[in-house]
């Protein structure tokens, strides 16, 4: 069953995406903040779909957490749901992403129109000073970037493998920084087809403090979101122990 309703879900998925990007065109011409809200439209159902067809639903904790005006989200990556889960609430979100990607047909237009950061991987040694130039003016617009630390999704229950190009970042633009945890590889798996029933939570924690040195930002954020994330995958098991299993990683629980 799990199966016939992740093969059904990301059908509609995807052709949800497509229809919408079609649809959505002349909004390329009416500026940011209207493909911000239509790329949420696109979240909201999106993620209705997924709790009506798989049983999957996203709980958002720590809201209360997110600042008004400019912040660096900076959160824990297992899954693409991450990505719908902070379109949802970031402000003006702004995500870092390689520069290929505006190729792809009609999703490279919407890249450009709200205003996403583009960087090319290629030059590896002016990445960082480009994302770096790109969150201030994304900041002075007092919108708010969402960063994955690790670079990447890692599998539940994998080493972290955070990077200091958030701290750079905080340190240059002063910008406050809110941590996020979350369990949702445990349902939707990186490279994972099924999307499995429960609750997947997104968590933002409290900002760190100002002025903190590079190497103490980094163990305070990494130890707050690996905590954090621990916790959350550990009332998920003893929710459903078979997640244990499908995360792949980890081991059954007794």
């Amino acid at each position: 069953m799990i199966l016939l309703r992740s093969i059904l879900f990301n059908l509609l998925f995807y052709a949800l995406m497509i229809a919408l990007m079609i649809i959505g065109l002349p909004l390329l011409f009416a500026g940011r903040r209207a493909i911000e809200a239509y790329g949420r439209l696109w979240v909201r159902l999106s993620l209705g779909l997924l709790e009506r067809i798989c049983h999957l639903k996203v709980e958002f904790r720590g809201l209360q957490h997110l600042p008004a005006g400019a912040a660096i989200i900076a959160s824990k990556h297992q899954s693409f749901l991450d990505v719908l889960a902070l379109i949802l609430h970031a402000r003006g979100f702004a995500f870092v992403y390689k520069r290929e990607l505006r190729l792809i047909p009609l999703f490279g237009f919407y890249l450009r129109g709200c205003e996403q950061i583009a960087i090319d991987r290629a030059k590896r040694g002016n990445a960082l000073p480009q994302v770096i130039d790109a969150a201030r003016r994304i900041f002075a617009q007092q919108r708010q970037l969402v960063i994955f630390p690790e670079g990447t999704r890692r599998p539940v229950g994998a080493p972290p493998a955070f990077k200091g190009g958030v701290a750079r970042i905080a340190q240059e633009t002063g910008a406050a920084c809110v941590p996020v945890a979350l369990n949702s590889g445990l349902f939707w798996r990186r490279r994972g087809f099924l999307r499995r029933p429960g609750k997947a939570v997104i968590e933002f924690l409290g900002p760190l403090p100002s002025g903190l040195d590079k190497d103490t930002f980094m163990r305070l954020l990494e130890s707050r979101i690996e905590a954090a994330t621990k916790a959350l995958v550990g009332e998920a098991l003893d929710e459903d122990p078979r997640l244990a299993v499908s995360a792949g990683q980890l081991e059954p629980r007794a």
